[in-house]
Protein backbone atom coordinates (compact mmCIF):
# COMPACT_ATOMS: atom_id res chain seq x y z
CA UNK A 1 0.00 0.00 0.00
CA UNK A 2 2.74 1.81 0.76
CA UNK A 3 4.11 1.22 -2.91
CA UNK A 4 1.24 2.15 -4.53
CA UNK A 5 0.40 5.73 -2.32
CA UNK A 6 4.05 6.25 -2.43
CA UNK A 7 4.59 6.81 0.80
CA UNK A 8 7.76 6.21 2.46
CA UNK A 9 7.54 2.91 5.44
CA UNK A 10 8.82 5.07 8.22
CA UNK A 11 6.03 7.47 7.83
CA UNK A 12 3.37 4.21 7.70
CA UNK A 13 4.67 3.77 11.10
CA UNK A 14 5.40 7.04 12.85
CA UNK A 15 3.05 8.07 15.46
CA UNK A 16 2.78 11.61 16.10
CA UNK A 17 2.92 12.00 19.61
CA UNK A 18 4.77 15.23 21.10
CA UNK A 19 5.54 15.10 24.46
CA UNK A 20 5.13 18.19 26.04
CA UNK A 21 7.74 19.80 28.18
CA UNK A 22 6.43 19.35 31.47
CA UNK A 23 6.25 15.55 30.75
CA UNK A 24 9.93 15.42 29.47
CA UNK A 25 10.98 17.20 32.34
CA UNK A 26 8.53 14.83 34.72
CA UNK A 27 10.63 11.97 32.89
CA UNK A 28 14.29 12.98 33.50
CA UNK A 29 13.89 14.00 37.13
CA UNK A 30 12.53 10.26 37.58
CA UNK A 31 15.39 8.66 35.44
CA UNK A 32 17.87 10.93 37.54
CA UNK A 33 16.38 10.00 40.81
CA UNK A 34 16.38 6.04 39.75
CA UNK A 35 20.27 6.34 39.00
CA UNK A 36 20.93 8.13 41.75
CA UNK A 37 19.10 5.94 44.52
CA UNK A 38 20.93 2.70 42.22
CA UNK A 39 24.51 4.17 43.81
CA UNK A 40 25.20 5.19 40.48
CA UNK A 41 25.43 1.45 38.62
CA UNK A 42 21.83 1.06 36.83
CA UNK A 43 22.14 1.15 33.55
CA UNK A 44 19.24 1.32 30.64
CA UNK A 45 17.56 -2.43 31.08
CA UNK A 46 17.49 -1.81 34.62
CA UNK A 47 16.22 1.97 35.25
CA UNK A 48 13.47 0.59 32.12
CA UNK A 49 12.86 -2.39 34.49
CA UNK A 50 12.38 0.28 37.69
CA UNK A 51 10.25 2.97 35.10
CA UNK A 52 7.92 0.32 34.18
CA UNK A 53 6.87 -0.28 38.08
CA UNK A 54 5.85 3.81 38.30
CA UNK A 55 3.85 3.27 35.30
CA UNK A 56 6.13 4.42 32.27
CA UNK A 57 6.44 2.53 29.25
CA UNK A 58 9.94 4.12 27.96
CA UNK A 59 12.15 2.64 25.41
CA UNK A 60 15.74 2.06 26.31
CA UNK A 61 16.96 4.60 22.65
CA UNK A 62 15.09 7.15 24.83
CA UNK A 63 16.42 6.33 28.52
CA UNK A 64 20.29 6.14 26.46
CA UNK A 65 19.47 10.13 25.42
CA UNK A 66 18.17 11.29 28.14
CA UNK A 67 21.19 9.64 30.26
CA UNK A 68 23.34 11.07 28.07
CA UNK A 69 22.25 14.73 28.06
CA UNK A 70 22.65 14.50 31.80
CA UNK A 71 25.61 12.98 32.18
CA UNK A 72 24.86 9.52 34.05
CA UNK A 73 27.65 7.16 33.33
CA UNK A 74 27.20 3.67 35.47
CA UNK A 75 29.98 2.58 37.38
CA UNK A 76 29.64 -0.44 34.75
CA UNK A 77 30.98 1.17 31.91
CA UNK A 78 34.93 1.36 32.80
CA UNK A 79 36.85 -1.83 31.88
CA UNK A 80 38.58 -3.72 35.03
CA UNK A 81 41.42 -4.78 35.98
CA UNK A 82 41.63 -9.04 37.10
CA UNK A 83 44.45 -9.60 39.84
CA UNK A 84 45.93 -12.97 39.61
CA UNK A 85 46.17 -15.57 42.07
CA UNK A 86 49.41 -16.62 42.98
CA UNK A 87 48.56 -20.19 45.29
CA UNK A 88 45.84 -22.64 45.23
CA UNK A 89 44.21 -25.35 47.65
CA UNK A 90 45.31 -28.53 46.41
CA UNK A 91 42.95 -30.94 48.10
CA UNK A 92 41.61 -33.73 46.82
CA UNK A 93 37.82 -32.59 47.18
CA UNK A 94 36.01 -32.45 44.04
CA UNK A 95 33.33 -30.29 42.16
CA UNK A 96 30.08 -31.46 43.68
CA UNK A 97 28.09 -28.68 42.76
CA UNK A 98 28.55 -28.65 39.06
CA UNK A 99 27.91 -25.73 38.09
CA UNK A 100 24.47 -26.27 39.31
CA UNK A 101 23.45 -22.53 39.77
CA UNK A 102 19.66 -22.32 39.66
CA UNK A 103 18.62 -23.99 42.51
CA UNK A 104 15.05 -24.16 43.93
CA UNK A 105 15.42 -24.22 47.27
CA UNK A 106 15.83 -21.44 49.83
CA UNK A 107 19.91 -22.38 51.48
CA UNK A 108 20.37 -25.70 49.58
CA UNK A 109 23.64 -24.30 47.95
CA UNK A 110 25.93 -21.44 49.25
CA UNK A 111 29.03 -20.27 47.59
CA UNK A 112 31.72 -17.73 48.52
CA UNK A 113 34.73 -15.72 47.65
CA UNK A 114 36.90 -12.80 48.83
CA UNK A 115 38.25 -9.52 47.51
CA UNK A 116 40.32 -6.73 48.20
CA UNK A 117 39.87 -2.84 49.77
CA UNK A 118 41.55 -0.01 50.58
CA UNK A 119 41.53 1.02 53.94
CA UNK A 120 43.87 3.98 54.68
CA UNK A 121 46.82 3.34 52.85
CA UNK A 122 46.87 -0.56 53.76
CA UNK A 123 44.68 -3.55 51.58
CA UNK A 124 41.75 -4.65 53.67
CA UNK A 125 39.41 -7.93 52.40
CA UNK A 126 35.97 -8.72 52.21
CA UNK A 127 34.08 -12.50 52.47
CA UNK A 128 30.92 -12.71 51.64
CA UNK A 129 28.47 -16.15 51.60
CA UNK A 130 25.99 -15.73 48.66
CA UNK A 131 22.67 -17.95 48.67
CA UNK A 132 22.41 -19.43 45.25
CA UNK A 133 18.53 -19.33 45.46
CA UNK A 134 18.09 -15.41 45.29
CA UNK A 135 21.67 -14.26 44.77
CA UNK A 136 21.10 -12.67 48.51
CA UNK A 137 24.51 -12.19 50.83
CA UNK A 138 23.40 -14.55 54.05
CA UNK A 139 26.73 -13.46 55.51
CA UNK A 140 29.73 -11.04 55.15
CA UNK A 141 33.26 -10.14 56.95
CA UNK A 142 36.08 -7.47 56.27
CA UNK A 143 39.36 -7.58 58.03
CA UNK A 144 42.95 -7.05 57.32
CA UNK A 145 43.82 -10.47 56.43
CA UNK A 146 42.80 -12.66 53.60
CA UNK A 147 42.70 -16.06 56.40
CA UNK A 148 40.28 -18.49 57.41
CA UNK A 149 39.31 -16.61 60.10
CA UNK A 150 37.78 -13.51 57.73
CA UNK A 151 35.62 -16.98 56.58
CA UNK A 152 34.31 -17.48 59.98
CA UNK A 153 33.22 -14.50 60.81
CA UNK A 154 31.66 -14.65 57.51
CA UNK A 155 29.56 -17.77 58.68
CA UNK A 156 28.93 -16.28 62.24
CA UNK A 157 27.18 -13.43 60.90
CA UNK A 158 24.39 -15.60 59.10
CA UNK A 159 21.17 -15.45 60.32
CA UNK A 160 20.18 -18.25 59.45
CA UNK A 161 20.39 -21.83 60.92
CA UNK A 162 22.87 -23.76 59.13
CA UNK A 163 21.81 -26.93 59.18
CA UNK A 164 19.81 -25.85 56.19
CA UNK A 165 22.67 -25.42 54.39
CA UNK A 166 23.61 -28.69 52.02
CA UNK A 167 26.87 -27.34 49.96
CA UNK A 168 29.27 -25.19 50.55
CA UNK A 169 30.85 -24.34 47.18
CA UNK A 170 34.30 -21.82 46.63
CA UNK A 171 37.78 -21.72 44.47
CA UNK A 172 40.33 -23.40 45.69
CA UNK A 173 42.19 -20.71 47.38
CA UNK A 174 43.74 -21.21 50.29
CA UNK A 175 42.04 -19.29 52.96
CA UNK A 176 39.24 -21.29 52.68
CA UNK A 177 41.74 -24.50 53.41
CA UNK A 178 41.08 -25.03 57.31
CA UNK A 179 41.11 -27.31 59.29
CA UNK A 180 38.82 -25.29 61.46
CA UNK A 181 36.34 -24.41 58.43
CA UNK A 182 36.30 -27.82 57.67
CA UNK A 183 35.53 -29.16 61.79
CA UNK A 184 32.34 -26.53 61.17
CA UNK A 185 31.01 -27.55 57.95
CA UNK A 186 31.25 -31.44 59.52
CA UNK A 187 29.00 -30.06 62.34
CA UNK A 188 26.66 -28.85 60.57
CA UNK A 189 26.35 -31.31 58.10
CA UNK A 190 27.34 -29.59 54.88
CA UNK A 191 29.07 -30.51 51.92
CA UNK A 192 32.15 -29.23 50.27
CA UNK A 193 32.65 -28.58 46.67
CA UNK A 194 35.58 -26.51 45.26
CA UNK A 195 36.20 -25.51 41.57
CA UNK A 196 38.46 -27.81 39.54
CA UNK A 197 41.74 -26.12 39.18
CA UNK A 198 42.05 -22.89 36.84
CA UNK A 199 38.45 -22.90 36.49
CA UNK A 200 36.97 -19.60 37.66
CA UNK A 201 33.55 -21.04 35.00
CA UNK A 202 32.74 -23.30 38.24
CA UNK A 203 32.45 -20.68 41.10
CA UNK A 204 30.58 -18.07 37.94
CA UNK A 205 27.70 -16.62 40.68
CA UNK A 206 30.22 -15.62 42.97
CA UNK A 207 32.85 -14.19 40.31
CA UNK A 208 30.27 -12.27 38.93
CA UNK A 209 28.58 -11.35 42.94
CA UNK A 210 32.20 -9.77 43.16
CA UNK A 211 32.87 -8.20 40.16
CA UNK A 212 29.33 -6.51 40.94
CA UNK A 213 30.74 -5.42 44.79
CA UNK A 214 34.15 -4.65 43.16
CA UNK A 215 32.45 -1.68 40.96
CA UNK A 216 29.34 -0.65 43.25
CA UNK A 217 31.24 -0.74 46.58
CA UNK A 218 35.12 -0.95 46.25
CA UNK A 219 35.77 0.76 43.19
CA UNK A 220 36.98 4.74 43.87
CA UNK A 221 36.75 4.03 47.72
CA UNK A 222 39.05 4.56 50.40
CA UNK A 223 37.88 4.06 53.83
CA UNK A 224 39.83 5.50 56.72
CA UNK A 225 39.49 2.35 59.22
CA UNK A 226 38.15 -1.07 59.82
CA UNK A 227 35.21 0.38 61.51
CA UNK A 228 34.29 2.55 58.79
CA UNK A 229 34.49 -0.27 56.37
CA UNK A 230 32.76 -2.10 58.11
CA UNK A 231 29.47 0.39 58.31
CA UNK A 232 29.74 0.92 54.94
CA UNK A 233 29.80 -2.79 53.75
CA UNK A 234 26.28 -3.44 56.09
CA UNK A 235 24.72 -0.95 54.67
CA UNK A 236 25.71 -1.80 51.19
CA UNK A 237 24.91 -5.27 51.55
CA UNK A 238 21.46 -4.32 53.43
CA UNK A 239 20.68 -2.36 50.27
CA UNK A 240 21.83 -5.02 47.79
CA UNK A 241 19.65 -7.89 49.32
CA UNK A 242 16.32 -5.44 49.74
CA UNK A 243 16.56 -2.61 47.03
CA UNK A 244 18.75 -3.30 44.31
CA UNK A 245 17.12 -4.95 41.67
CA UNK A 246 18.82 -7.90 40.27
CA UNK A 247 18.72 -8.90 35.94
CA UNK A 248 18.73 -12.73 36.81
CA UNK A 249 15.74 -11.96 39.21
CA UNK A 250 13.50 -10.64 36.45
CA UNK A 251 14.78 -7.34 37.90
CA UNK A 252 13.76 -8.16 41.52
CA UNK A 253 15.63 -7.55 44.48
CA UNK A 254 16.72 -10.78 46.17
CA UNK A 255 14.04 -10.22 49.15
CA UNK A 256 11.27 -9.59 46.94
CA UNK A 257 11.55 -12.79 44.54
CA UNK A 258 12.09 -15.08 48.18
CA UNK A 259 8.50 -13.55 49.04
CA UNK A 260 6.85 -14.07 45.53
CA UNK A 261 8.19 -17.75 45.37
CA UNK A 262 6.14 -20.31 46.99
CA UNK A 263 8.33 -22.31 49.92
CA UNK A 264 7.40 -25.85 50.33
CA UNK A 265 8.33 -27.95 53.21
CA UNK A 266 11.48 -30.70 52.90
CA UNK A 267 10.37 -32.61 56.22
CA UNK A 268 6.13 -33.64 56.05
CA UNK A 269 4.40 -32.35 59.13
CA UNK A 270 1.46 -33.15 61.01
CA UNK A 271 -1.86 -31.37 61.47
CA UNK A 272 -4.07 -31.97 64.35
CA UNK A 273 -7.78 -31.30 63.88
CA UNK A 274 -11.30 -32.56 65.29
CA UNK A 275 -8.94 -35.12 67.25
CA UNK A 276 -7.40 -36.73 64.29
CA UNK A 277 -3.77 -36.52 62.71
CA UNK A 278 -3.52 -35.12 58.71
CA UNK A 279 -0.52 -36.38 57.20
CA UNK A 280 0.71 -32.57 55.32
CA UNK A 281 3.18 -32.93 52.41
Amino acid sequence: MCDVLQIARSSFYYESKRQNESEQEELTELIVSIFMKSRKIYGQRKIKAELKRAGWTVSRRRIKRIMAEQGLVSKYTVAQFKPSKSSCNESETGNTLDRKFDQDDELSVVVSDLTYVRVNKAWHYICVLVDLYNREIIGFSAGPHKTAELVQTAFASVPYNLNRIEIFHTDRGTEFKNHLIDQALDTFGITRSLSDKGTPYDNAVAEATFKTIKIEFVRGAVFSSQQELDLELFDYVNWFNNIRIHGSLDYLSPAEYKSMRPQFKSEPSYVFRDCRIYYRI
